[in-house]
């Protein structure tokens, strides 16, 4: 297995940009499709959120799958290469491996140490799953990965001190409208994160909530489990000129709000605060500029977590957790890979042990059981022992790692026991990033 990973996000673009790369559930399926067809990489997983669009793999070659992965990339989101190609980042085999748990502990979100990120690698994991796609390499890593993300969010205390885009978004919202309590608030959308905003809202007392949609029995059903109103699409104007706060996170192309919706909304310039939570943006620019409204989109919202109490021994937990789990991750990956090497050698033992107690039982016919059991018991302990010592040895080597590389012990295995290359998976050595 080489993972490799190749993708964009908040850390290594600007919002114009990640706008112009986000992909919608069509857009998803197109570039999986596409990978599917590709020569240099197997397995691909999709991982799609406000503020990141990353592709992860099995990568057999490692430029091949660079390309492949940068191609299918440009021609979905349909931005040349030569737009792109700036704000891409590459990560391989072991630094791959870091960035996906990374990610799944929520340190390299807008809002650090946010957990929402488990929900939507979750998703993508069993829709590969399910559709065949995603085998036994990128299972077992995404698996782990999720299971980072637990360890991080029940053994440190990163929760404390982190804050959801949402949350962030009422703090400041807060400051501008004043008591939350007699805030009504919009919810446009009812989708995942319609329903964070949703249910973060009406967790923190506004003073009332109400879910509009496109389709009403979503935005009902949501506004059922969260206890709040619901309104069809049809009385979005009214229901923005009734509110203060507006959260909008459709995934609709096009904007769901411009100017003119705006103003008509708010023709006295009363205070109102507009949050834009969806990719590509729902509320339009030159909604700022309406009189008494303020907007809110992803790059006011990160969440500043340095200065409070506790953050910094919190994160460098976090970070601690990720940077053993690695490691741990990555050690029996490597002694897993010689592992059909040694195989291979215990099979071969057992095939002279088979064929030296078969010319035994010629040369000597007239032994009794007993004697014959002891004769094939004795040897089989003694070529158990001789083999003990070097095979576990070897796991151990490899998973160190250093300059000697697994595939070179498995190597070494096959030509001090002239070992058949059929029976053996020997690793090429991973090329180093350029």
């Amino acid at each position: 297995m080489s993972v490799i990973v190749l993708g964009l996000s908040h850390r290594s673009a600007p919002l114009a940009v990640l706008e112009k790369a986000s992909l919608n559930a069509e857009g998803q399926a197109d570039l999986l499709e596409r990978l599917g067809k590709g020569e240099n990489l197997t397995e691909p997983v999709v991982l799609s959120t406000c503020n990141r669009v990353e592709v992860y793999a099995d990568a057999t070659t490692f430029h091949g799958a660079v390309t492949e992965l940068g191609d299918a990339l440009a021609d979905v989101t349909g931005m040349p290469m030569a737009d792109l190609r700036d704000y891409l980042y590459v990560h391989f085999d072991e630094r791959a491996v870091a960035h996906l748990f990374n990610v799944a502990a929520g340190l390299d979100s807008l809002a650090v140490g946010e957990s929402q990120i488990l929900g939507q690698m979750r998703d993508s994991l069993r829709e590969g799953q399910e559709s065949g796609r995603i085998g036994p390499v990128m299972s077992r890593l995404v698996q782990q990965a999720l299971r980072v993300g637990k360890r991080v969010h029940s053994e440190t205390g990163i929760d404390s001190v982190s804050r959801s885009l949402v949350e962030r978004a009422l703090e400041l919202s807060g400051n501008m409208l004043g008591d939350l309590t007699r805030v009504r608030a919009v919810v446009v959308g009812a989708g995942a994160m319609s329903s964070l905003a949703t249910h973060t809202l009406v967790r923190h007392g506004l003073g009332s909530v109400t879910v509009v949609n496109r389709t009403y029995d979503a935005a009902r059903r949501l506004a059922g489990a969260a206890g709040c109103d619901a309104r069809p699409i049809e009385e979005l104007d009214a229901a923005l000129a009734s509110a203060d706060l507006v959260v909008s996170c459709t995934g609709a192309v096009g904007h769901v709000i411009d100017a003119t919706m705006a103003a008509r909304a708010n023709p006295d310039g009363r205070p109102q605060v507009y949050i834009d939570l969806a990719l590509p943006r729902d509320i339009a620019d030159e909604v700022a500029a309406v009189r008494g409204v303020a907007v809110l989109g992803f790059e006011d919202l990160g969440p500043q977590v340095e200065g409070q109490p506790g953050a910094e021994a919190e994160i460098k937990a976090v970070q601690d957790l990720v940077t053993s789990e690695v490691a741990d991750f990555v050690v029996a990956r490597r002694a897993e890979r010689v592992a059909p090497t040694v195989a291979a050698l215990r099979a071969n033992a057992a095939e002279i042990v088979s064929a030296e107690l078969n010319r035994l039982e010629t040369r000597v016919p007239d032994l009794d059981e007993t004697t014959r059991a002891q004769v094939q018991l004795t040897v089989h302990r003694v070529v158990e022992k001789l083999l003990h010592t070097p095979t576990v040895r070897i796991k151990e080597l490899a998973g160190q790692g250093g300059n000697v590389g697994e595939s070179d012990y498995a190597a070494v295995l096959s030509t001090l026991f002239d070992l058949d290359p059929a029976q053996t998976r020997v690793v090429s050595v991973p090329p180093e990033l350029p």
